[in-house]
């Protein structure tokens, strides 16, 4: 069974006919083209999801992310211009190290972002505690989809992301009773985007504000004031200013010397609370880990 960068090439290489390919059938070409045993292709995690599907699926976003694929519609595949240049530059295969020094990978998740920094699974230790191992892994998925989901973010319009922050928040328990959230956002929305009750007879409201910044656009201390300002138009002191970039150190500075309640949420934290909190994101597996009933033998 190749390793999941072993299917970049054979993807690449199916996909070149041009046609646009649903992942189903894809996936079927792939390991017919490769030519996968029956008995690999029987091959299960401990989940019992199919190995060999895992790991077309790893092969297909990071091909994704590099845009050397892209997909039309939800479920389908196409190769790019970009990839049928990368498949003519290395008729020897891609592997991980040649996948990843693509200009679009490496731009995904600038290096001056704080948002998370994720590389495609590798070997777990195998010294490790086997929970340990189990969390390792976990981690290295969210990862993954933290950064597809910032990605998605912020190529959602505006509103988009006003009304996801507003449904994280009702998640993570706030809106009171009856879990209220308002979007205020639009050309008179007055420095907010929406409000949300604190307590259950909404005695306390927090106001948001939600930017949908790239990656490399940091939130200053001057957006931070006029949010501040904005709460005080409405005579109100706590707010939650959430971006999908980040915050200079000039901005958290200056939460921490005022009197209104500021909490500053960044791309990093916000998908962290999104995966937590079932937003934007399903679970895919479950896993039960057990351990000798000691009482049993009593």
């Amino acid at each position: 069974m190749p390793v999941w960068y072993g299917f970049l090439t054979p993807v690449l290489e199916v996909l070149a006919d041009g046609a646009t390919w649903s992942k189903r059938d894809l996936h079927i070409a792939v390991f017919d083209h490769i030519g996968l045993t029956p008995e690999q292709l029987e091959e299960t995690l401990p989940s019992g999801k199919s190995r060999a599907d895992n790991r077309i699926g790893w092969a297909l976003s990071g091909l994704n992310r590099a845009e050397l694929v892209r997909r039309p519609v939800r479920a389908t595949f196409v190769i790019t211009d970009a990839g049928r240049q990368m498949l003519a530059a290395h008729p020897n295969g891609i592997n991980e190290k040649i996948l990843k020094s693509v200009p679009a990978y490496k731009a995904y998740v600038p290096a001056a972002s704080a948002s998370v920094t994720e590389d495609a699974p590798q070997e777990i230790d195998s010294d490790a505690e086997p929970l340990e191992q189990i969390e390792a892994g976990v981690a290295r998925v969210h990862k993954s989809v933290a950064i597809d989901l910032l990605k998605r973010l912020r190529d959602q319009h505006p509103e988009f992301l006003e009304h996801a922050v507003l449904k994280l928040l009702v998640a993570m328990g706030y809106g009171g009773a009856e879990q209220r959230a308002t979007r205020i956002g639009g050309t008179n929305d007055g420095g907010v985007d929406g409000v949300i009750d604190q307590d259950p007879l909404g005695l306390e409201r927090i106001y948001v504000q939600a930017k949908r910044y790239a990656a490399d656009n940091t939130v200053g201390r001057e957006a931070i004031q006029a949010f501040v300002g904005a709460l005080h138009g409405v005579g109100a002191a706590r707010g939650v200013f959430i971006t999908t970039s980040q915050f200079s150190q000039g901005a958290r500075d200056y939460v921490n010397n005022i009197s209104a309640r500021v909490i500053l949420i960044d791309g990093q934290r916000l998908t962290s609370l999104m995966i937590k909190y079932h937003i934007g994101v399903q679970v895919r597996d479950t896993f039960t880990v057990v351990e000798v009933d000691e009482d049993y033998f009593e």
